[in-house]
């Protein structure tokens, strides 16, 4: 599949933290963080980005990930 995936799930298994800790950590409801975690999302708000960086301790490229088609 070509596009951005995001792995979310990857980062917060890796951190042992819930949707919904991490949902209350940067300010968002549970729905929108499925939405991220599904590869729903068309955008993502830079402020919404580094705050899941710093409740994840991680960096952008932990989260979103570049693919192509071969």
């Amino acid at each position: 599949m070509k596009g951005i995936a995001v792995n979310i799930d990857i980062v917060m298994a890796k951190r042992k933290i819930s949707a919904g800790e991490l949902a209350d950590r940067i300010g968002i409801t549970p729905a929108n963080l499925s939405i991220l975690k599904n590869n729903k999302a068309k955008a993502i708000r830079f402020s919404t980005l580094e705050a899941l960086c710093e409740a994840l301790d991680c960096q952008p490229g932990d989260i979103l990930e570049y693919t192509k088609d071969d």
